[in-house]
């Protein structure tokens, strides 16, 4: 009885084990932002009290398995405690289908390999800055700080969704450039 029962629990874990490694064998999604070769930041809308600027992003899939892009949104990271001068929004849409109502369609994006434009997408991140304490834009950037923004997405695809993030430094003095001021001392 004992042997039988031996057999029974060594061919489950075999079954098991050869399905884990089949799966490793086929491989996995993995999203890659290319951050470092993003575009330079671009004004999209500029008035005497916000500005909205942006940068695209390419996203590669570099696994073995096609990957569901979904849920992708840009939170900036420039709360009143370091600096209240303006108030940040973010948007993320893709490049080739641009929204107005800030909803991100999910997109597919093949497996490395499959397709030279269909193994990945372009988000284009966009961040708006409000002037706050009735301070002009340009008033609110030269004494703004520098900051940063994530990129966050759902991925799904053989793996269950989840979340991944990637980082974007912005330069204060970068964007007081676009803008036309300098940045002042605080």
């Amino acid at each position: 009885m004992e042997t039988v029962l031996l057999c029974i629990v060594a061919v489950a874990i075999l079954i098991v084990l050869f399905t884990k490694l089949y799966f490793m064998h086929l491989g996995v999604e993995n999203v890659i932002a290319k951050k470092d070769s993003r575009s330079a930041f671009v004004v999209d809308e500029q008035t005497e009290d916000s500005l909205t600027f942006s940068t695209n992003v390419e996203f590669v899939n570099e696994g073995k398995q096609c990957t569901v892009m979904m849920d992708c949104f840009v939170r900036p990271q420039l709360p009143y405690e370091q600096y209240d001068g303006v108030e940040t929004r973010g948007h993320a849409e893709l490049l080739s289908a641009p929204r107005e109502d800030d909803y991100f369609e999910a997109y597919i994006i093949q497996r490395k390999g499959y397709g030279k434009d269909l193994d990945r997408a372009t988000i284009k991140a966009q961040i708006k800055l409000i002037a706050r304490h009735g301070m002009t834009i340009k008033e609110a950037i030269s004494k703004m700080p520098d900051f940063n923004f994530l990129i966050i997405w759902t991925e799904a695809g053989r793996m269950e969704a989840h979340y991944r993030q990637v980082r974007i430094e912005v330069p204060a003095a970068e964007i007081a450039k676009l803008v036309g001021t300098e940045l002042v001392e605080a």
